[in-house]
């Protein structure tokens, strides 16, 4: 699978989360405003993952599709990284 500039920046933007999270701990942030952005990031986290797995069960359908398989397998499959995921 190829990922796009849109995924590719929802890590990005994930990555400067993150170093926020750091700098409010080493800043001694308020425990409240630190757990606020680190809920942020998991929310933006498992967002992500949605993107990537339903990007990748589409192409994986297209492609079971052509070469005249069953797609239940590969439904399935996404459907338990989604699950593994939380």
């Amino acid at each position: 699978m190829e990922y796009d500039a849109k995924v590719k920046n929802r890590i990005k933007r994930l990555e400067g989360q993150l170093r926020g999270v750091l700098r409010m701990m080493e800043e001694g942030e308020d425990c409240k405003e630190v757990i606020t952005q680190l809920s942020a990031s998991r929310t933006a986290i498992d967002r992500t993952i949605g993107v990537v797995v339903s990007e990748n069960l589409i192409e994986c359908v297209r492609d079971a599709e052509e070469n005249g398989e069953n797609t239940d397998d590969r439904v399935k499959e996404a459907v338990n990284l989604l699950v593994k995921s939380r």
